[in-house]
């Protein structure tokens, strides 16, 4: 039997598999976010300006999604990655079926709710196992790879839904590029990944013993949440930057349909912002186990509320992409390293749990960041004001990350 060892270059091809397992995962969610959104008055009966029911959705899968993340680090470290994952992949086979055969929009959050599930799942799943191959010091640019391959998934998502639902129709663009990416990320999660607890456990028994009792989930969550200020000022920040990625989600598709731009265009908007996030990690995820997390981490939550800021000042294409990216730029810089940052300070036998409540709270930002964006809509009558609603929120959060977080 081969010798279990750690890192990237030892277990290449079980990293590559993660990394196409979070691409299909990307892609799952990404196929939402520009057509739904869109058409959700002209094919899902959404009244014009009902901006409290159309954050329905985003809440409902920011809820769930942020639950199953908290519940799939502690069933990972109990019966195994690779249950938790094809798990995942199960639930979600119903939802191209449920899109195409909606009659009302309680299909779609209905939808929304398995989408969560599969999100939570499986996404949990691929960012722990590629860390159990890895070693320590390539923790940053595994996470990096792993969000970069997630979040290409979401932006040539949406990209390819724009050009299907234009060639197909809304509904059935989405079932047959829906049935597609969920059926070979199903077949693949059984077939083609492997168990990583082994490589897990070899982290554990090369980390010097505590001496102390193992931890229970609710002293876990109450280190991640209060207890320790470090996990706690990652916690908020992972809440909070969510609110961008709620207002990509909500408000950007609605805000460029009713400025006139087509569905097409609108997927390379969008795509612009995801296809820079994504890059750009291979690069800041790397950068963070040279230099750190902490400066990347605050100083990209400044840089993505810039531009979020900035997007209802452009009038065409270019420049909406040209914000859009902005976001993108300041997300890559933030988002692989926050979870790398948990990652750090957790011991190896809690990490999934850490990670796991990590991403409940940054998930969980979407429903609070879709209900506060559908909130000022609706007071305010006025798109704009929910751009700056998110900068705002962003600038705050990230005070707080620099004056509360630290390197491990």
């Amino acid at each position: 039997m081969k010798r279990l060892q750690l890192g990237i270059r030892h277990n290449l091809h079980q990293v590559v598999q993660q990394l196409l397992q979070v691409l299909l995962v990307g892609m799952t969610v990404g196929m939402m976010r520009n057509v739904v959104p869109a058409l959700a008055e002209q094919e899902f009966g959404v009244p014009r300006g009902s901006f409290l029911l159309l954050v329905t959705f985003v809440v409902a899968f920011g809820v769930v999604k942020g639950g199953m993340n908290f519940v799939a680090g502690r069933r990972a470290e109990e019966h195994g990655r690779k249950k938790v994952l094809l798990l995942g992949w199960l639930v979600a086979l119903p939802i191209p079926i449920l899109i195409y055969f909606s009659t009302s929009w309680n299909a779609i959050v209905l939808a929304t709710l398995l989408l969560g599930i599969n999100q939570g799942l499986t996404w949990s799943m691929t960012q722990t196992s590629a860390l159990d191959f890895t070693q320590p010091q390539q923790r940053g640019w595994v996470i990096g790879l792993n969000e970069f391959s997630g979040y290409v998934g979401v932006a040539l998502a949406g990209i390819a839904t724009g050009y299907a639902a234009t060639w197909l129709g809304a509904r059935a663009g989405l079932l047959w590029f829906g049935a597609a990416v969920i059926s070979l990320g199903t077949l693949l999660a059984m077939f083609a990944v492997v168990e990583s607890q082994p490589w897990n456990q070899l982290h554990s028994s090369q980390t010097p013993a505590s001496g102390a009792a193992p931890l229970s989930t609710r002293e876990i969550f109450a280190l991640m949440s209060w207890r320790d200020t470090r996990m706690m000022a990652l916690s908020q920040a992972g809440l909070v930057e969510k609110f961008v990625d709620a207002l990509v989600w909500m408000i950007w598709p609605l805000y460029l349909v009713q400025h006139g731009l087509p569905l097409t265009d609108i997927g390379w908007v969008l795509g612009s912002y995801g296809i820079t996030w994504g890059v750009a990690q291979l690069a800041t995820g790397y950068f963070s186990d040279v230099i750190g997390r902490h400066r990347l981490n605050w100083m990209g939550m400044w840089l993505c509320g810039l531009g979020v800021a900035l997007f209802p000042f452009g009038s065409n294409a270019f420049e909406w992409s040209s914000s859009a990216a902005l976001s993108g730029l300041g997300m890559a810089m933030l988002y692989p390293n926050l979870s790398a940052a948990v990652a750090d300070l957790a011991e190896p036998a809690w990490r999934a749990s850490a990670i796991g409540i990590y991403r409940f709270w940054r998930d969980i930002g979407y429903a609070v960041g879709a209900a506060g964006i559908g909130l000022v809509a609706f007071l305010s009558g006025n798109l704009d004001c929910t751009f700056y609603f998110v900068a705002i929120s962003m600038l705050l959060s990230g005070a707080w990350l620099a004056w509360r977080g630290q390197d491990a």
